[in-house]
Formats: C-alpha cells, structure tokens, sequence
C-alpha cells in the first residue's frame, strides 16, 4: 500500500467530499499519510473542511489533516497537489454567462468567450500555484480539474517545469456509457481536446459497432450541466462518431442560445443555489459521508477519475485512463507540444499517449485543430495580456467569430473581470 501526501487546492469546492469519498473507497491501494485542505475563503474551507475530516473519522483513516490558507504550508511535502480553483468564484461564471447572451453569443463556462475569460483569469493563479510547486515540492503531481482544464493543462505542460496531468469526468462517463451497452470487451477509439471529443470507432472482436449504434439512437448520458438538446441523427451519420455532451454547443448552438436567453436563471445561478444547499447540508455534524445532491452539480464521477489516476501513478499501475497530455506523436495531425485528450498508459513515469493510427474522419480533425489553435491564442494572451492573441483567439473559434459581437463582448468582460487579469493594461 503506497502512503501519500495530498494537497488540495480550492478545498472550499463543494466537490471535495467527493474527492474524499474516493480516497475512501481505494485505501486498500492507497494510504493517506497528510492531506493539505487550502482554500482562500475561509468560510466554505471550514465548512467543507469540518465535513471532510468527519468522512475520514468514520472511515477510521489516521492521517495528518491540515486546513489553512497558507499556499506553501499546503504544498509542503506533498506527491500530490489537486487543484479545482474557480477564481472570482460562481460570480464571475455568472458574468461569463450573463454578459455573452448580450451579444448573442453562447455564454458558458469552458468554451466560447466565456470559456475564454475564465482561462484568463485563471492562468495568473496557476501560474503562481506552479511556481510554489516548483519551490517547495518539485517531484509532485500537478492534477488539475480547473476549467477550462486542457487550456489550464496547455498551460502549465508548455510554460512551467511542473509535472502535470489534466483531468475531466466527461471521458470515463463517455466510456462506460457505451461500455453499458456493448460489454467491456470492446476496443473504443476516444479522440479530441477537453469538451471537444468525439468517440469514433468501436470495435467487439473485430466487428465496427459504431454504426449500429448511431442508428439505434444511442447517445452518452448528458453531463448534469447541459440542458440536453440531442444529435440529429443526420449530423451523427455526417461527423461518423459519438460526441460528447459538450458538442451540442457546436451541433446545437442556436438552440443553446435560446435556452439561454428564455431560462430565468443562468447555470451559475443555480449552481449558487445548490452550493448554498450543500453547505447547509455539510454544516450538519452529524454528516459524514457524500451527499446525493452534490451529483447535480456536474461533477459525477469525478473522485473515481481524480483517484483512479493518482493510484496509477502513485503504484505503478500501468492501465489506460484518458487524460489530457501533450501529444507527443500519438495523433499525427496535431503538433506535438499539442495538449489533446487521449488514452493513455499510466505508470509512475506519467502518462504516454496511445498512438492512433491512420485517422481519417476530416471533420473531427479540422474542429480540433481551430479550437487547439483558440486554446493557444488564449494562452498567449493569458501570459503576455496580449489584446490581439484574444481577440485572433476569439475570430477562430466556431462559437464567436463575428468581429463586432466578439470586440464588443470582449471590451465588457474585460471591464468585469478587470481585478482577475493583472497581464492586461486598461484605459482608465
């Protein structure tokens, strides 16, 4: 059994119970021997915090807990640090919501525009996370679940020394939703950027499923986040392959954008909401294991993938998780320094992306690379607050383009967000 130390950064996130409840359930693998709980907002921190070391009492796991706000004393000694920070909290997703909508442009919290802002306010506090990382424990694991995680993951693989891997609960809900249907023995060609990914072959013994499926109208479950719009069946025979949840912003904008501008509350706002409620809940002193509710918030199975990843790596496992990496090869159409999210082999060294051969559906190919080349326009414009790399970022992605709406829209957000961006120079 492997002892560890963990850090968790934004531990007043109303997910951590659910990290928590995951190291639970794999400590016949894992022994936790410190586990750091940081979080600037001192009240979520103890509420959260409170309810996380009663899960690890019932479960009579003896480990040192520390809760602080203090970055450094948090990394101090840690093989792992998990970061899911939301900077400016649910407020400023609202505002990345709200504001687009103005413009008619999708507001959402990963991709678009407002996927943007959240990037580049992010960034700075990562950067200096990084930084911190490579000061005080240098051998640790980077696992980031912050959104936009493969902007986040771009990041940190291409600017820093530090050693990371970027996470998302979409893939291996993806995953076992199909594998509810055809078995486990299938071998599944998964493909694409985080929220940009497509499932584009299966194959049982030899045999293409992929069509068979299509037709019988199977499609993964929605992620809890979405407002479920569904694929044409057109569209899926036309793109040859399964997509994720979050496409349906691409496929299924306009409808997007209606719901948008018809439902009362933005996704923020309820998210505010259930936040609220879960903290009520954790409160409670007689709570000491994960809530129900906490599923609605988007983040099903999250601990199974933040635990399964860090057991890998932590035990040399040698089993395939998808991941965000670099690409190194694995796609020959993209570059290699390229983060993408891929399957990939997991052993104490990190993860090798599995090579897939012979690619051939053009239009997955094309979508991935304009919005890789977004996500890197982003970066830049993160690093160096660079006006121009947002604004070439925002004219390429497929849910922005328009010059008026983007300029116009972008100048708002900038104003709003104006305190998370210290990269960037202002008028006034």
């Amino acid at each position: 059994m492997k002892e560890i130390t963990v850090a968790v950064i934004g531990s007043g996130s109303t997910y951590c119970p659910e990290l928590v409840d995951g190291f639970l359930k794999a400590s016949d693998s894992l022994k936790l021997k410190k586990i750091s709980f940081m979080d600037i907002d001192e009240r979520k921190r103890t509420i959260v915090g409170d309810l996380c070391v009663r899960m690890l009492k019932k479960a009579e796991v003896d480990c040192e807990v520390v809760m602080t706000d203090d970055l450094d004393l948090a990394l101090q000694g840690a093989d792992f640090v998990v970061t899911q920070i939301r900077v400016g909290m649910l407020q400023a997703r609202y505002l990345d919501e709200s504001i687009p909508r103005k413009y008619d442009l999708i507001g959402q919290e990963t991709t678009g525009i407002g996927g943007m802002f959240k990037a580049l306010r992010t960034i700075p506090v990562i950067k200096h996370i990084c930084d911190r990382i490579e000061a005080i424990c240098p051998n640790a694991w980077l696992i980031n679940f912050t959104n936009p995680s493969g902007i986040i993951t771009e990041f940190v693989l291409n600017n820093t020394n530090v050693k990371n891997i970027g996470l998302c609960n979409v893939p291996i809900d993806m995953l076992d939703d199909v594998k509810e249907i055809t078995g486990d023995d299938v071998d599944i060609t998964y493909v694409g950027l985080n929220h940009l990914s497509w499932i584009s072959s299966i194959k049982k013994e030899g045999k293409e499923l992929l069509p068979g499926l299509i037709e019988s109208g199977f499609s993964p479950k929605v992620m809890a986040n979405i407002k479920d719009d569904g694929f044409d069946l057109e569209c899926l025979r036309a793109i040859h392959g399964i997509p994720s949840s979050y496409l349906q912003y691409y496929y299924c904008r306009n409808a997007k954008l209606e719901h948008q501008r018809s439902d009362p509350k933005t996704r923020a706002q309820v998210c505010m909401e259930i936040e609220e409620q879960l903290l009520e809940m954790y409160k409670d002193e007689t709570l000491c294991i994960k809530p129900a509710l906490l599923d609605k918030r988007g983040g099903h199975k999250y601990s199974l993938a933040a635990v399964s990843l860090i057991n890998s790596l932590a035990n040399d496992v040698g089993d395939i998780q998808v991941v965000n990496v670099k690409n190194n090869g694995a796609l020959d159409f993209m570059d290699d320094d390229d983060v993408i999210e891929a399957p990939c082999y997991i052993t104490a060294e990190g993860a090798k992306p599995i090579k897939v051969e012979n690619f051939d559906n053009e239009h997955m190919i094309a979508l991935m690379r304009v919005v890789k080349a977004y996500e890197k326009y982003t970066v830049e414009a993160a690093v160096t607050g660079s006006d121009a790399a947002a604004i070439k970022g925002m004219l390429v992605h497929p849910l922005i383009g328009d010059w008026e709406k983007a300029t116009k829209c972008y100048e708002e957000l900038k104003q709003a967000h104006r305190k998370y961006l210290p990269e960037f120079k202002f008028d006034d």
